[in-house]
């Protein structure tokens, strides 16, 4: 299926297989191996749509003959394993019998201009890739990571953003000072002060700030501030999950362009 050598690896040892197993289950692997582990046909796909070339695909031997001829040839290298050996290096309680591995971004600048999300410290993986889903979807191309925030390429930040990753500009581990670069309105939310934002004529481009799941935006971010907004609430809950939050906002901006 492919013109190179298929790699066929037996050994549960190989420090290969070592490495992937490390990818697929440590969430910051991919900051010092400088690669990304995506598992399963969907990430892979949306990948290859965005343009992305695997370093390597890897299958399973049952998945390997029935596998689309293009999947290998997209990649430079390809490895065929024994299927509870890729069992054993996913994470998923379902191995999806194939992946790739892709190359690790070059470190992004901030763009001072760029529609973004800022998240500050929200550290839970799977409101992480649902933001970066509602970012892609309405238009935002910047994802800005304060410190404390859940590893953006994380395995499960990933299948959370379902292939949003491919299409934004991210930027992570950045400190709240560095945000006075940016040259776009600072919009934040809370569930206790602001106009609601159904009132609100909401800049664009502009940044949101989504916080952290229990605290909310920080003092810092706060203080930045060019709009503040609340979310209308008339059923009575005392907040919402802040990815849901930020759905709801993200919309509001694109609808309001």
């Amino acid at each position: 299926m492919s013109s190179d050598p298929i790699t066929h690896l037996q050994s549960r040892d190989n420090p290969l297989l070592k490495e992937l197993r490390r990818l697929s289950q440590d969430s910051t692997a991919y900051r010092k191996q400088g690669r990304v582990w995506l598992e399963g046909d969907h990430l892979c796909r949306a990948a290859l749509a965005r343009g992305w070339k695997p370093a390597m695909a890897i299958f399973s031997e049952s998945f390997w003959p029935l596998a689309p001829v293009e999947w290998a040839r997209a990649a430079t290298k390809v490895i065929v394993i024994k299927d509870a050996l890729f069992a054993d290096l996913s994470s998923l309680e379902s191995p999806a019998q194939m992946g790739f591995v892709v190359d690790l971004p070059s470190t992004a600048a901030l763009d001072p201009a760029a529609a973004s999300v800022i998240l500050d410290r929200v550290q839970d993986a799977g409101n992480v890739g649902s933001i970066l889903r509602s970012a892609g979807a309405f238009g935002f191309q910047q994802i800005i990571a304060l410190k404390g925030t859940a590893a953006l390429w994380s395995p499960k930040v990933l299948r959370a953003g379902m292939g949003a990753h491919f299409g934004l500009r991210l930027v992570e581990g950045v400190e709240p000072e560095a945000l006075e670069a940016l040259t776009v309105p600072l919009v934040v939310t809370s569930s206790h002060q602001g106009a609601l934002l159904q009132d609100q004529t909401l800049p664009y481009p502009c940044a949101w700030a989504m916080g952290h799941e229990g605290q909310g935006v920080g003092p810092a971010l706060l203080a930045r501030a060019t709009v503040s907004v609340r979310i209308g609430q008339p059923g009575g809950e005392e907040s919402l999950n802040v990815a849901a939050a930020a759905a709801i906002c993200l919309h509001a901006s694109s609808v309001g362009r």
